[in-house]
């Protein structure tokens, strides 16, 4: 079993974020992290390296894009034991990403608001938190993915015991990640599915 090299930190819940970085950290475990969240972690005085800092580029199209980069999903989903995956990611210098800890934006809370227009709601659309989770979780017989702060405790105690997370813990998380993105885009198909317009100026903004 390899031990847990890197791990991707974006979270929209932040509770118990603190504690349980400072302690993956503290097994030299690297952190990446984005915008708030990596902010939040060097005020704890964590020791974090940006995504676009880790890429190469920058979060673009006014936060659009953000993770959406080869270094990052192929560190997660190129499967270690896999000699031309292995192969194609020494010839691309692609890092291993062993764990992934990801929020949604909160889009169901964004559109309980009474004054929510479609153009807020469309903008509350997370694209790539699902597409690491996903991937994460696709990938779970390399890949600890954490959608929810209860399983801190667990991933954590593991790591510690062995460096790593049991194949059984893996497949677990997995199954969650499916469950929240399935409930996630059935709450976005609801929701536009009472979204009535009558003219194209109601999606231009005119």
């Amino acid at each position: 079993m390899n031990r847990i090299e890197r791990a991707l930190i974006s979270l929209t819940d932040k509770s118990g974020i603190e504690y349980f970085v400072a302690e993956l950290a503290a097994t030299g475990i690297e952190i990446l992290s984005t915008g708030g969240t990596a902010k939040k972690l060097r005020e704890t005085g964590i020791d974090v390296i940006d995504v676009s800092e880790y890429t190469g580029f920058p979060e673009m199209l006014d936060g659009r894009v953000k993770t959406l980069h080869p270094k990052i999903h192929g560190g997660i989903l190129n499967q270690r034991d896999n000699r031309e995956h292995q192969k194609q990611c020494n010839a691309y210098g692609l890092k291993p990403i062993d764990l992934v800890a990801v929020n949604l934006y909160a889009f169901e809370k964004t559109v309980a608001d009474p004054q929510c227009s479609l153009m807020d709601a469309i903008e509350d659309i997370d694209i790539g938190g699902p597409t690491l989770l996903r991937a994460s979780a696709k990938n779970f017989n390399d890949i600890t993915v954490i959608v929810d702060p209860v399983d801190y405790s667990q991933v954590l105690k593991e790591i510690k015991e062995q460096g790593n997370t049991t194949l059984k813990t893996r497949f677990r998380l997995a199954k969650k990640v499916f469950a929240l993105t399935s409930s996630y885009d059935t709450a976005i198909s609801a929701w536009l599915d009472n979204v009535i317009y009558d003219t194209d100026d109601y999606f231009s903004g005119e």
